[in-house]
């Protein structure tokens, strides 16, 4: 049994080595996530001055989009648990001029917040991704005034995300990656439908609703998606690095092939995602 502090260091060192990447990719990142994001401003209810946290938030999408509605009287901490990444998260706020957002480095199982302190709490693919996720989700719990709302993602089965699933069946068959083990942490963790659900009303949470949302990744070519895959993760970009010359090409002839229907007529690439996305009220 992998011992739980010893992966969560393992995580934090795949964040901080995958956050220069994420932050190159910004822009496909969030026109990808751009209806996601738009789901869960909405639904946690936001109004003018309210408090609001974002957690496991990478480089701050949702959180800079509540920015907005809760305007200068409110206030954003945008949160995670990777150095690298609230770095990089800092500069997309002072670049897009935003003041009432706060960011800082703290860990979703256990917040660094006083108990019943923010009016919302956010996450787009962030709790599938925690050791612990259902104490992360009684912190969000505790953290939340009564009747205040968390509203998150996480993706649906792999099944459903051919972007995700063509990929990583070709490391895993090639042996450049292990399966994830059952429980783990892993994109695809809350994918069985009432998952989410069941997590969040063993948390505490009430008036728990859970829906779907389809997206589609708009990348300039199918080098353009190579590089992304590359650059943003770093299992991946590292498995990759060190094959040879002709199994590099092997490898991308392959996956060029089997991500082939996905291709339009002027070379671009759109892959289709589909994700979840709950929210609830503490």
């Amino acid at each position: 049994m992998i011992d739980p502090a010893e992966l969560r260091g393992t995580q934090r060192d795949r964040w901080e080595a995958a956050a220069p990447g994420w932050e190159q990719r910004a822009a496909t990142v969030s026109a990808a996530g751009a209806p996601v994001a738009e789901w869960l401003v909405k639904a946690a209810a936001l109004g003018r001055g309210d408090r609001v946290l974002e957690v496991a938030a990478g480089l701050g999408d949702v959180g800079l989009k509540a920015a907005k509605v809760v305007g200068p009287g409110g206030e954003v901490v945008i949160s995670d648990g990777a150095e690298a990444m609230v770095d990089g998260a800092a500069r997309r706020a002072e670049q897009v001029g935003v003041t009432q957002v706060k960011v800082v480095r703290m860990e979703a199982e256990w917040l660094d917040a006083d108990a019943a302190s923010f009016d919302a709490v956010l996450s787009r693919w962030g709790y599938m991704l925690v050791v612990d996720p259902e104490a992360a989700l009684r912190e969000a719990r505790r953290v939340l005034k009564p009747g205040g709302r968390i509203a998150l993602a996480a993706w649906r089965e792999i099944d459903r995300n051919p972007w995700m699933e063509i990929s990583r069946s070709e490391f895993e068959a090639r042996g450049l990656s292990a399966p994830p083990e059952p429980g783990a942490p892993d994109p695809f963790r809350f994918g069985p439908e009432g998952m989410i659900a069941e997590l969040l009303h063993s948390a505490g949470f009430i008036d728990v609703k859970v829906e779907t949302v389809e997206l589609v990744w708009r990348l300039a070519s199918l080098d353009d998606w190579w590089e992304h895959m590359r650059s943003t993760s770093s299992i991946l970009g590292r498995a990759v690095a060190e094959l040879s010359p002709t199994d590099h090409y092997q490898l991308r002839e392959i996956l060029d092939q089997r991500y082939a229907p996905f291709v339009q007529s002027d070379g671009s690439v759109e892959l289709p995602g589909s994700t979840w996305v709950a929210s609830a009220e503490a």
